[in-house]
This record gives structure tokens, sequence and C-alpha cells, in this order.
């Protein structure tokens, strides 16, 4: 086998070591599924109000959402790179014949897929209240390849956070730092609702691009705002990347 044929070999059987995880723990799995929806209901029905916005608040608020859900949840990965780290997890793959930084890969890979399944869930509900996507199924996959592209770059972040900080009570407080990245955005109101600097940081934000192309997608209303939310993942990505991976080399000397 070539060096990339045992790489993917590996990541593929650290992935599947996470998939034994959810098996086991079922519940976090649901509650990480749940509370996504339940924010949207909250959002919509309690907190939201839409305005400014033109047309119906849940085609707003749905798209901005799911871009939401693209950067919570991201402890989970976290805590468990950090308890494989603190438990000796790493150190008894590293006495194996196995590619450096499989490990992060099938994290990552297994992220990915949670990721997904909570993106289908809110778009399931969302349906149910009355959202339609009606760009066209080449426009919907465009959308929703936006949302995983930022939810990768997002994940990467997250993952060079948690080798940095060490200790799963520490990413506790690392965590903190996605909620001003997440509301502070268009997610759940427009920037020219806000206070006019305000709206400047919100328009600046990575996600607000992600959220409003994806919004764009779904309407089948136009792909200006396309290239922000494609460019934006891949320069966090191309930071980010390397830093974890250089990073957990690091410690695995």
């Amino acid at each position: 086998m070539s060096t990339n044929a045992y790489a993917l070999a590996d990541s593929w059987t650290m992935t599947r070591r996470e998939l034994a995880h959810w098996a086991r723990q079922p519940v976090q799995v649901v509650v990480a599924l749940f509370f996504p929806v339940m924010l949207l209901l909250m959002f919509g029905y309690l907190i939201g109000g839409g305005r400014g916005v033109e047309g119906s608040y849940i085609d707003y608020l749905l798209p901005g959402m799911l871009a939401l859900t693209m950067a919570f949840g991201l402890e989970g990965t976290m805590i468990a790179v950090t308890q494989d780290l603190n438990k000796g997890v790493i150190d008894r793959f590293r006495s194996m014949p196995m590619t450096n930084g499989a490990v992060l890969v099938g994290r990552s890979i297994a992220d990915m897929l949670q990721s997904a399944l909570a993106l289908l869930a809110l778009m399931g509900v969302g349906i149910a209240l009355g959202w339609r996507a009606d760009g066209g199924p080449v426009a919907f996959l465009g959308a929703v390849g936006l949302l995983l592209l930022f939810r990768f770059a997002m994940l990467w972040i997250g993952i060079h956070l948690a080798l940095v900080a060490g200790k799963p009570e520490l990413v506790q407080a690392v965590q903190i730092l996605v909620w001003p990245v997440g509301f502070l955005s268009n997610a759940l109101a427009l920037p020219g609702s806000m206070p006019g600097w305000l709206g400047t940081v919100v328009e600046w934000n990575p996600m607000s691009h992600t959220a409003t192309a994806a919004r764009d997608l779904f309407r089948g209303t136009g792909t200006e705002h396309l290239w922000p939310a494609v460019v934006w993942p891949l320069l966090l990505l191309a930071v980010f990347f390397p830093l974890a991976v250089r990073r957990f080399a690091r410690l695995s000397r």
C-alpha cells in the first residue's frame, strides 16, 4: 500500500472508533441534534421577530440557524481530543504503526457526519414550519456544501485550540469564544437593524457570508455572495489546519 492509502486506512479506523462511541453514548448524539432545533423554535417564536426582514421570517432565520449550528457544538470534539491526550490514548496509538494525525482526521470526519445529520434534522423541522428551498437541487447542494465547509474550518480552529488548551476543563473557557462569533452575525437579524458600528462588524463576520450565501442559494436569488463564503473558510483552514497538525506533531515527540 502507498503512504496515502495507509493514511486513509488509518483515518477510517479512527473514524470507526468515533462512530462506535456514538453507539455507547446515544443520549449525547440526540442532545446534539435537538439543541439547534430548540434554538430554531426559540428564536422563531419566542425571541425573534425579524425586524426589517422582507417576506417570511422563517425563510431568513433557517439558513442563519443552519450556519449558527455549524459553529456550535465544537466542544464535544475538543473535549474528546483533550481527553485522549490526558488519558494516554494518544501515547498508545503512537506506539502502533499508524499515520501521524490519523486520530485528528478520524475525529474531524465523525464530527462532519454528525454536523450533516444536524443540518438534515434542522431542515426537516424547517420544512414542517413552512420553509422551502426554491433554488433547485444544484443550488440546494451548493448551500449545504458551503455550510459544511464553514463547519470544517471552525472544526480545525477548535481542534487547534483544544491541543493548545490541553485539558478538558480549559476547553469550556475556550468554547465561550464561539458565542460572540455566532451572535455577532446576521444569522438572526439584519445588520441594518443594528447600530452602525455593530452592523459593520456583523457584515465582516465569516459566518454572515455563509448565512447570506446559503439564503441566496436556497431562494435561488443569485450567487454574488458566494465567493466570500468560500474564501473565508478556506483562509481559516489554510491557517489553522497546519497549526493543528504541527501542534499535534510536537505533542507526539
